[in-house]
């Protein structure tokens, strides 16, 4: 069976119903993409990685990674594939060096628990060419919007002007608050907004 190994490259916010997220995967080597529908919790776990959130206590996929460091399990890889109902699940392979064992996972989880342990993700040629799409057949379908991310969404602060804008040290003092809070939601469009400062802005204050 031919498999493809895929890259996260972010998630977007379904802005007609709420509390629903995609969280979206590309082949590496060509231009197929696979949205997968996730909710919530799964969103923010993810995007907790991704925009480098650091809570005062692990979440539940960073401890599931210290268990198995603990215990000297390594998740080699996970593999996603599609169910005949459509909805998408996915295999954790892991290894402890001599054994290897297969377990069954959502997909949301899978991808959360990969990204922290800088584990591959696979798929297979049948499930691009059922769930893929490429960015020119979309555009091609539709008109074009720009993706929005989870970070954004939760809470977008407007843009400002360089006067208004909060200066980064505040932002990091905000962002560790509600961080030690476990308000990880605050947390992410913090950091989101800590990111979008240019250097200028940053050197000025």
């Amino acid at each position: 069976m031919e498999r493809h190994r895929l890259e996260l490259i972010g998630i977007t916010y379904n802005q007609i119903e709420s509390g629903v997220y995609a969280v979206i995967l590309k082949e590496v080597e060509g231009q197929r993409r696979i949205p997968i529908i996730i909710g919530y919790p799964e969103a923010q776990a993810i995007e907790c990685k991704l925009q480098d959130v650091v809570t005062p206590r692990p979440l539940t996929h960073d401890m599931m990674v210290n268990f198995m460091h603990e215990f000297g399990i390594r998740l080699k890889e996970i593999e996603i594939r599609r169910l005949s109902s459509g909805v998408f699940a996915a295999d954790l392979v892991f290894t402890d060096g001599n054994i290897t064992r297969t377990v069954d996972s959502r997909s949301s989880d899978a991808i959360a628990l990969a990204i922290r342990a800088d584990a591959p993700i696979y798929t297979s040629e049948e499930v691009l060419m059922e769930a893929g799409f490429s960015p020119e057949e979309q555009e091609a379908q539709e008109k074009p919007q720009r993706p929005r991310s989870v970070a954004p969404d939760l809470g977008n602060a407007p843009r400002k002007s360089k006067a208004a804008r909060r200066s980064a040290d505040e932002l990091r003092r905000l962002m560790q608050e509600a961080a030690e809070n476990e308000n990880y939601e605050e947390a992410a469009r913090l950091k989101a907004e800590l990111d979008s400062l240019t250097p200028s802005d940053s050197d000025s204050e």
